[in-house]
């Protein structure tokens, strides 16, 4: 009996993707997604407005499926890189995937909860970062890490007592089909329109979206015993690369200038006007002290077990920097001034 996805973030970036994806294998799909938002039409998915903080807007979400099974993807999630992170990160992240976990307890539906790299505490310089097995929020730094440091051990002890649920560990994600906000596609958006004066040093693993709703897939599919092991997670990650060397694959593909690059005491020093700046401008800063910290982190994650265990190998950047400027220069959210 083919199983009924329930999606949650069904119009993020990484939600529409598996949306997308899912649509085009014929699944039954019923995507989540908040009062008043837009998301895109495709067969085979109903949406439905809600809140993962609401309970009866999940369980509206999972009614009447009759004796199919389900498959819970619980991609819903706010991602803040200032260092405090917002007061209500706690609350969507901790709080909605506790009521995401009971929702699949009582519909005894597959959990695929997608946490981050983010929540994995770091090594030391050039030490190579495997799958762990308890999470903390004290391990961690800043606001939105520590939240899903919390997520995920909520997930992983409600797997020890009997739950069906897989978690995944994306890295810095990059793609095509951003409609929410992706900091990485911001980025290029606005060095296609000029609005870019510099990159900074540093770097982090940037992987393909199209890549990680694969992955998802092949780690919460129902045949557990084949891929995604139960109260295991797997680390959808790619490789380093510099922020320098993304913008120049979008010079190759598209044209523009050469920017000049600022070492990262420099970029921190300019942070706080950086932060005016896109004030003024009403605009979301795309540097900020967290988020300078984490381009000179170690970023050395493996895969290994998700190319084990799942078949998961990701794709060289260069093809999602086309096809993401493709996207960007033939979407609404064009970036032609």
């Amino acid at each position: 009996m083919k199983p009924i996805y329930l999606l949650t973030g069904a119009n993020g970036h990484l939600g529409s993707t598996l949306a997308r994806l899912l649509s085009r294998r014929g699944e039954d799909v019923r995507g989540l997604i908040l009062p008043g938002s837009a998301a895109p039409p495709l067969a085979h998915v109903v949406y439905y407005e809600g809140d993962v903080r609401d309970p009866a807007s999940l369980a509206r979400l999972a009614a009447w499926t009759g004796e199919r099974p389900l498959v819970m993807l619980h991609t819903a999630g706010l991602v803040d890189i200032s260092e405090k992170g917002a007061p209500q990160l706690w609350e969507v992240n901790v709080g909605g995937t506790a009521n995401v976990i009971a929702l699949c307890r009582d519909r005894h539906a597959r959990l695929l909860y997608v946490s981050s790299v983010h929540a994995i505490p770091e090594k030391a310089y050039r030490q190579v970062i495997g799958e762990v097995s308890r999470f903390s929020p004290d391990l961690v730094r800043g606001g939105y890490a520590k939240s899903k440091a919390a997520a995920t051990q909520l997930v992983l002890d409600a797997a020890a007592e009997g739950l069906d649920a897989v978690v995944v560990h994306p890295s810095g994600i990059l793609g095509p089909y951003d409609e929410s906000g992706n900091h990485l596609v911001q980025m290029i958006r606005e060095y296609l329109r000029g609005r870019l004066p510099a990159c900074v040093a540093g770097g982090y693993d940037f992987v393909d979206v199209r890549d990680v709703a694969a992955g998802c897939l092949a780690a919460g599919c129902l045949a557990a015993a084949e891929r995604g092991r139960r109260g295991q997670c797997y680390i959808l990650s790619n490789r380093h690369y510099a922020v320098k060397d993304v913008l120049n694959m979008v010079r190759a593909v598209h044209g523009g200038i050469r920017l000049p690059v600022l070492p990262l005491w420099m970029a921190r020093l300019a942070e706080p006007f950086l932060r005016l700046d896109a004030k003024r401008r009403r605009t979301r800063p795309l540097y900020t002290s967290y988020s300078l910290s984490t381009l000179d982190s170690n970023d050395q994650f493996s895969h290994d077990r998700a190319t084990r265990e799942l078949g998961y190998y990701p794709r060289d950047l260069f093809q999602t920097v086309r096809d993401t400027v493709s996207w960007l220069c033939s979407s609404r959210s064009s970036a032609k001034p």
